[in-house]
């Protein structure tokens, strides 16, 4: 059984048996009261005071507007005795009336209701507010019209602009409860833009309105008239002994009313008058007040619902427990009774009425839904308010999520439908391990998919960090119900742990660690990396055992370098894949070896005279295994059995020389190089050939001669220098000339390569004689000239081209004649006549060489023929004739000549001509 608060019957024996107390129904300490949360409070969480004792202990349950809390979602409620602690709450879901119910063997009390309340300010519409046009000395009312908000407000104005602020007197009163500015007589001064500034009582936040510019006619002053009460007193104010009241009375007028404490307020509807503009008052001192100037609070009055007028809607879903409320203002108190429809509302079993006024239905079903009339009467009047019930199903979850197993990088769906009450909408909520669910911070991964009656959630590309536990939570507007379901995300192994080295020698380490965290999958191998201040990155390293199992910690890294600094790092990995690193460990040194490593590219070679030269590349510092590094570089001529040995002590050197006038030019030694340290002398390179330094060549070349070949090149050839003799690898041979008006001092060369035995000399002038001699060289320098020998060039070919160049074709052949050239003095002989050649459509020149001024030409392809005619000689060929066009031949006979070269007949007009004897040769 269930007993309201105020008419809790005990159903207990109590006895006294050594003053212990044996059996007590659950009876009230604290109950709940109404509260105020501000909005956007760092306190995440409210609690609701709920207290009883009894025997055995009560136990606690709780409900929101007439529906059982869900105690399950421990996100959002705990209970913390018989407290109700709401977590991170929200206005939208949290607000209502909230009841507890205490419990034992004995039976059940429930708590007064209490009323939770967000408050919160919001902004002002930003629409321009219209001008105020008053006469002077004419009264006005500014309105502030409050934004949507919850909780006390305070109100001021500004004057023109902050912070200048209207201060109250006879003229002005700002009303705490509209928030509206009077002003009962307007002056010049007043004339200026008003802004309306509210501010939460609870939460301090301030908004300020639009201004409201404030203007004078210009249609004359307002002249004198009597007062007129703007703000009234109420009908009734109810108040407890010791509270402090608060009435606010202003009247407009011209002259200003007084709004001293010795002056009166009249009240229009029933004349009574009142203490000033505004004013306090200790309950206590109310009824004498009231005999002098008869109080509001003391009035009878019929009941009235337009001050606490009913709900015009109350939704609850079958089978919980509704109050609808009855409260009109009536003195003295109204007695009420209740109509559904047109049918009275009696009593029974489920319905109760109660000493307020209300009416209580429980264990509710559809038959009661419906209008709901409460009729109030006392012997001043009547009145009747209205409430409509909604009945409405129990929200259901039809498809709840359940507990899932992913990896790292799959895209899962978390279902949450559900089966509700048609008239009701529904809003789904996940939640994220207690905290809501951010679809904007986290909006790549998580996504609400479905229709109108599905919450499922989509999370895409699922991380590590999205492990946990996901809640569904659908709320309506009269229940709401929620599942939740853990997820569990598998990926790579988290980093190993506390890497440390145990032991070290000179090419190994013993390495131990700790495991990191599996992320859900258990650890299948371990591999380790090293890095040395020579290495590039991180390097994989071998290790005993080879392969290491997910559940060893422990490892010998091998095939380490001596004398060098290493870190090393572990790596674990699962079935997922590899994970992230450790963190490195502490560097420490392998000791110290005798070196293993030779120097590479043992060479040398060149030098100065008497010099032998050996170069290496030096040693890695990695590979030279200790301190104290060096080479040992030994030498010896080819043949010899003894090694000639000294010491190099700097690891960096890459060279040795050394020097001594016994050493033949350009002769062979066995070489190698060898390295030691403080442990002791490593191995050697292998030995390889190096050449003492080079010298000059110490003879010239011999058989050096001269040959003309034009009138513009001469070729000088010579016999090549015995190897010997050359104390060196020879380079190649320079070729000095010069011409007979010239000095050797300023003559030309050329160079050519040490297996070359001749070279030609170009671009010289016709008819001249020139000198000439030749030298060896090899990387020591050049050696001496050869005899000076000397040669004319030869005159120049023919200026005069072949003339009055002809041609006749006939159907097999082309016959060209021209005029002889003739040399003049200074001009070589004509020797014969070169026929250039080619088909209009190709590059490819064919020369016909001939002694005669003719020439025969079977031409075989069907297209135009371009013709040349030197002159040729033993300075070179002559000067070409003019170009010659043959077209393609299409009759039995056709002529041209030079002159008639533009004079090209009809393609389609000649007979094609075939091609019996070409000569290839270059243009």
């Amino acid at each position: 059984m269930i007993f309201p608060w105020k008419q809790l019957i005990l159903l207990s024996f109590i006895g006294c048996l050594g003053g212990e107390l044996l059996l007590q129904g659950p009876v009230f300490i604290r109950e709940p009261s109404n509260s105020i949360f501000p909005v956007g409070s760092e306190d995440k969480k409210i609690t609701l005071n709920c207290e009883a004792r009894g025997n055995p202990s009560p136990h606690y349950r709780w409900k929101l507007n007439g529906s059982d809390i869900d105690m399950s979602m421990e996100h959002r409620y705990k209970l913390n005795g018989g407290n109700l602690v709401v977590i991170n709450p929200n206005r939208n879901w949290d607000t209502g009336t909230y009841q507890c119910f205490a419990t034992n063997s004995l039976g059940t009390i429930v708590s007064r209701e209490a009323k939770l309340q967000f408050a919160y300010l919001e902004n002002f519409k930003t629409k321009m507010r219209s001008t105020v046009s008053v006469r002077e000395g004419q009264g006005v009312v500014l309105l502030c019209g409050p934004p949507p908000h919850s909780g006390e407000l305070s109100y001021a104005w500004i004057f023109n602009e902050y912070p200048s602020f209207v201060e109250e007197d006879s003229r002005r009163f700002v009303s705490q409860e509209t928030g509206h500015l009077y002003i009962s007589k307007v002056e010049p001064s007043d004339v200026g833009n008003y802004t309306c500034v509210v501010t939460s009582m609870v939460t301090n936040a301030r908004v300020l309105g639009s201004p409201t510019p404030l203007v004078l006619r210009s249609d004359g002053v307002m002249g004198e008239y009597e007062p007129k009460i703007e703000v009234q007193f109420p009908e009734t104010l109810p108040a407890a002994k010791g509270s402090t009241v608060k009435l606010e009375c202003f009247a407009l007028g011209n002259k200003a009313p007084l709004g001293s404490t010795h002056k009166r307020c009249g009240n229009s509807r029933g004349g009574q008058s009142l203490l000033g503009m505004q004013g306090e008052w200790q309950a206590q001192a109310l009824l004498p007040m009231a005999e002098k100037w008869s109080s509001p609070s003391a009035r009878a009055s019929a009941p009235d619902f337009s001050k606490n007028p009913m709900k015009k809607l109350v939704q609850v879903q079958v089978g919980s427990l509704v109050s609808l409320d009855c409260k009109p203002k009536a003195s003295p108190r109204a007695h009420s009774s209740w109509k559904k429809g047109d049918v009275s509302v009696q009593e029974h079993e489920r319905i109760s009425l109660l000493k307020d006024g209300g009416l209580k239905i429980a264990n509710v079903t559809k038959a009661d839904a419906g209008t709901y009339t409460c009729m109030a009467e006392n012997q001043f009047g009547k009145a009747n308010g209205t409430t409509h019930l909604v009945v409405t199903e129990p929200t259901r979850i039809t498809l709840a999520p359940s507990n899932m197993d992913v990896s790292v990088g799959e895209s899962v769906i978390l279902p949450c439908q559900v089966q509700h009450d048609p008239l009701l909408d529904i809003i789904f909520t996940w939640y994220f391990n207690g905290a809501l669910a951010d679809f904007k911070k986290d909006g790549s991964h998580f996504e609400k998919v479905g229709g109108s009656s599905s919450g499922d959630l989509m999370i895409r590309n699922i991380q590590l960090k999205h492990s946990g536990k996901y809640v569904c939570m659908v709320q309506t507007g009269v229940d709401s119900v929620s599942s939740a379901a853990d997820l569990i995300v598998r990926g790579s192994p988290g980093p190993p742990e506390n890497v440390k080295v145990d032991e070290i020698t000179d090419t190994t380490a013993q390495l131990s660690w700790k495991e990191g965290k599996d992320n859900h999958s258990p650890v299948t191998s371990y591999s380790i990396q090293a890095r040395t201040p020579f290495s590039v990155g991180w390097q994989t390293v071998t290790t005993v055992p080879e392969v290491i199992d997910g559940k060893t910690h422990t490892a010998t890294v091998v095939e380490l370098n001596p004398w060098v600094e290493y870190e090393f790092r572990v790596v674990a990995s699962n079935k997922i894949g590899g994970g992230e690193p450790s963190l490195p460990s502490e560097k420490v040194r392998t000791e110290e070896a005798v070196p293993e490593v030779p120097p590479s590219e043992v060479n040398g070679g060149g030098g100065s005279r008497s010099e032998l030269v050996i170069t290496w590349d030096p040693v890695p510092e990695e590979l030279q295994n200790g301190e104290g590094f060096g080479y040992v570089v030994a030498f010896r001529p080819l043949g010899v059995t003894t090694w000639i040995q000294t010491v190099v002590t700097s690891p960096d050197t890459p060279r040795y020389v050394f020097r001594n006038e016994s050493i033949v030019p350009y002769s062979p030694y066995e070489v190698k190089v060898g390295v030691y340290n403080n442990k002791g002398e490593g191995p050697f390179s292998p030995v390889t050939t190096v050449f003492s330094a080079e010298e000059e060549p110490t003879v010239a070349p011999s058989q050096v001669s001269a040959n003309s070949l034009s009138s513009s090149e001469i070729e000088v050839s010579w016999n090549t220098i015995p190897w010997k003799l050359s104390n060196g690898h020879l380079l190649g041979y320079e070729v000095r000339y010069w011409n007979g008006g010239g000095k050797e001092e300023s003559s030309s060369k050329v160079k050519v390569a040490g297996n070359e035995t001749s070279a030609r000399l170009r671009g010289l002038k016709s008819n001249l004689a020139y000198y000439t001699a030749v030298r060896a060289y090899n990387s020591a320098g050049a050696g001496p000239f050869s005899a000076t020998v000397n040669v004319t060039t030869k005159k120049t070919p023919p200026s005069q081209p072949p003339g009055n160049v002809v041609w006749n074709a006939t159907d097999t052949k082309v016959l060209l004649n021209w005029e002889q050239v003739k040399a003049m003095e200074n001009e070589s002989e004509v020797t014969g006549y070169k026929v250039f050649y080619r088909t209009s459509s190709q590059n490819n020149v064919q020369v016909l060489n001939t002694n005669k001024t003719s020439a025969e030409l079977l031409l075989p392809i069907k297209e135009d023929y371009i013709i040349e005619v030197k002159a040729t000689t033993d300075g070179g060929d002559g000067t070409s004739s003019e170009q010659i066009r043959i077209p393609r031949i299409t009759s039995m006979d056709a002529r041209g000549s030079t002159s008639a070269i533009s004079n090209v007949h009809p393609m389609s007009s000649y007979m094609p001509i075939v091609l019996f004897l070409i000569v290839y040769a270059l243009w």
